[in-house]
Formats: C-alpha cells, structure tokens, sequence
C-alpha cells in the first residue's frame, strides 16, 4: 500500500471531523514570538556575521543567539542558507508623491526588500505629510517619510525665523494661520518631516532662496538634500552652503554624461564630497555591471569605476534606489537593483559584504541621525541588535532577491511578493522617529477617546 512521506496534515490544516469544523490551533496559546531561524546574520553596526537566531516579540528583536529553542506558540521561519541582515532603508526613494495615483509602488518596493522609504518629491508640500500619512493610516506594509520641496518651503509668508519653529513644533497656530494656511492639518502635520530638497531638474533658486534654506535646515535639524546631475549646479550648491551641511543626492548621475563629460563630472562630484559638510549617496542601479533598470541613465564603465573608487574608499558609503519602476515618478534607478547590487559589490570586490548591507542599513541610519540630531535612528533602525525595531529583509543570495521583507515584526513580503496581511504594519517616520497612526486617514471614519 502505497504511504505519503509527507505525512498526516491535520495537526496543521482546517479541516472536519466527526461532522465538526477542526481547528488545529485554535489550542495553542500564541506567544506571539518570531523565531528566525539559521540564517547568516550580517549587521554591520553590531559587528555580526555569522549563523544565528533573531527572535522577534511584540514588534522588537528581543534575542539573537546561537540557538533559539522554539516553544510552543512560536513562529518558526526556517532561514537556513538565507542571508538575514537589516531591513533595508532606502533614504532617497519616490513614493507617492508627483502625481503619483496608485499605491502599487509602495508594495513594489516592500516586495525588493526595501523596510523604510523617505520620499523625495520636488512637488511636495506642506501636505504632504497629511496625505501619505493618510495612507500609513488605512494601511501601508512599510515605514514611509518625506523630504519637502524647497520652492514649497519657502513659498508662504512666513520668515526663515518662522520657519525654523515651525519645524522644531513651535509656531504658534495664530502666525500659521495668518501667514501658512487655513488648514489647521497642514500646520499640524507639516513639521512631520525628514528634510528639504532643492531639485535643478525641475526649478533653479536664487542665491537668496538658499540661504533660506539652509538657515532653515541647520537650525531646524533636517537634511537638505540637493538634486546632483549637473555638476555646476552641485558646486554652486556647495559654495552656497557655507560649511553647513548638504547631501547630493544621486550623485552618481553627474557620472552619465548628461551636462559635463561622464568621468570628468564624477570626479567632480566626489571632490566635492570629500568635504566635511557634504555627503552624498549612489544609485544602485547606476553600479550593476549590466546597468541594471534601463529606464534611468546609464553610467558608461570609466565613470561607474570612479564611483566603484569613491566606495572603496569609503569617500561614498549610502546606496539609494531613488526609484520604482512602477511608479509615475520613476527616478533614476529601480529597487529591483537593490538587494543585486548590493550582492555584486561584494562579489566584484569593490566591498566586504558587510560594508556593502552597512550601505543601506546602519550608514543611512547614522547620517540621519546625525543631520537630525536625532538618535532615534542609530538606536531603533539599521540594525538588528536586541531593542531595535524588527525590520528585517531576508535574501536569497543564488536568485539575489527579498524571500522576506519583516516591517515592525510583521511578515510583509514572502518570495517576491506581498502579504497583504501586512498591509498595516508601516509606520509614519519623521525627524523625530515614528508614529504608526498619523490621524488624518482616521479623521471622518472615527474618533479616539481619551
């Protein structure tokens, strides 16, 4: 007679018997702890790599061990041969915003393996803290943030001193309504923020408008980040700074030929990011050897050596996507390339593996912490120490893809696709950490009593 080997399911399945609905688990007490299972762990701020458990409860990492006895009640994901390091935070990454009419991106990019987005849109405005807080709150599977457009900033009545209070939560509803908005939301949820971007694709600010801005950014504590293509514009944006702080974003787009010879302009833009104030980040699109996404530029092999140097020696140390290719705001590269990308820089030697995760793990973490004078972001992100916050991407390193993206505890990606069961598990991040309900989504459907 022939036996599965599988053996009997119905200690684990739903099934009837005896004329009755059977419900396996309906017995155990859930211990609501996630077991990560024999995985190679890489985290580079803690120092690891090496085969370990991650134990997960109530949103956290509470334990990593060499061995992680399960008990009854837990979940157990077996990651044996997987590579198990932070959740990836992609600090430059369009997500809803320029005319932006589907979610789709959002989940595109938690199914790469991306655990943090700070959306960058030129267009931005001071609502756009509200409206994708809006979409955190009726449920969104990853931690989402955004930059401001300068011109936007800038725009109101108000003064560069107003400005600065109003970032810091201390303008006064009365100056804001007179001079801001008649939006009591929009003066409520603008200061929820991470930076400012000034964008030379789509608009070029007087000298004045800088210095607004960066007044703004180094007294408020937020990123100013500049649109780096052109490399003129990158060294009139660093000669404007005065010592204060400034990140170049996409630099490796100087290195494309677009507005100065290819080589030439990269080199340009990492001498202007060997200074003390400026930092700046590649696209991982831009470094794959088969150029990765087609859609963005394209960097011939002279110009992406030289930011393969800028890496190796560590004048460079932040990858970003910058884009979805499901989006409408596509960006010059995709999160398809990420987690390749990050694999290839290692194989190729232009990094350790560690240093390359560090890249989109703890290396952002710390340079937001750093501009925000926050260190909520080194102590709750970018690692996998016990405490922090259980973001976690899971990869397989043969098909170089996220087997599992793992947002504030909960599985959000399985395979390369989404579970929508995670849907809710994305927070709000600002300057000052993160909220997991903003309110503006629960305005007209309910009110919270206190």
């Amino acid at each position: 007679m022939y036996k599965t080997k599988v053996g009997s399911m119905a200690d684990v399945l739903a099934t009837v018997k005896n004329n009755s609905l059977h419900d396996p688990i309906a017995a155990i007490k859930k211990s609501g702890r996630t077991i990560l299972k024999g995985g190679t762990v890489i985290d580079p701020k803690n120092k690891i790599q090496d085969v370990k458990d991650i134990a997960i409860l109530n949103g956290r990492v509470s334990q990593v061990e060499n061995d992680i006895k399960p008990e009854s009640g837990d979940k157990v994901i077996n990651c044996e041969g997987l590579l198990v390091v932070p959740g990836l935070i992609d600090m430059h990454l369009h997500l809803g915003d320029l005319f932006e009419v589907s979610t789709a991106p959002i989940f595109e990019a938690v199914q790469d393996g991306v655990t943090m987005g700070l959306s960058p849109g030129a267009g931005n405005t001071f609502m756009a803290p509200s409206l994708l807080g809006s979409e955190v709150d009726r449920g969104l599977p990853l931690n989402l943030g955004v930059y401001l457009g300068a011109l936007n900033v800038i725009g109101t009545r108000l003064s560069t001193e107003e400005l600065i209070k109003l970032f810091k939560g201390e303008l006064e509803a009365e100056t804001a309504t007179e001079k801001m908005t008649r939006n009591m939301i929009t003066y409520i949820t603008a200061p929820l923020t991470v930076g400012i971007k000034d964008h030379m694709g789509h608009f070029i600010m007087p000298d004045e408008s800088f210095e607004k801005v960066y007044e703004i950014t180094s007294k408020a504590n937020l990123i100013f980040m500049s649109h780096t293509q052109d490399p003129g514009h990158a060294e009139r944006v660093v000669s404007l700074s005065k010592g204060r702080k400034v990140h170049l974003a996409h630099a490796t787009a100087a290195g494309c030929g677009t507005h100065m010879d290819a080589v030439e302009g990269m080199k340009a833009v990492i001498e202007l990011i060997k200074q003390d104030n400026v930092s700046g980040e590649f696209v991982t699109t831009m470094l794959r050897k088969g150029l990765g996404s087609r859609e963005g530029l394209q960097m011939p092999k002279k110009a992406q050596q030289a930011a393969y140097d800028a890496l190796e020696a560590g004048i460079v140390d932040i990858l970003i996507s910058d884009g979805q290719n499901e989006a409408t705001m596509k960006g010059f590269g995709d999160t398809r390339d990420n987690i390749p990308a990050l694999l290839e820089l290692a194989e190729q030697g232009v990094l350790s593996l560690s240093s390359s995760i560090a890249t989109m793990t703890c290396n952002p973490a710390r340079l937001i912490a750093d501009r925000t004078n926050n260190n909520w972001w080194t102590n709750e992100v970018g690692h996998l120490g016990v405490g922090a916050l259980a973001n976690v991407t899971i990869i397989d390193k043969e098909d170089k893809l996220a087997t599992y993206t793992i947002v504030n505890g909960e599985i959000v990606s399985f395979e390369n696709r989404a579970v929508r069961r995670g849907n809710g598990a994305g927070g709000w991040v600002s300057k000052f950490g993160m909220v997991r309900n903003v309110g503006t989504g629960d305005l007209t459907t309910h009110s919270l009593q206190k």
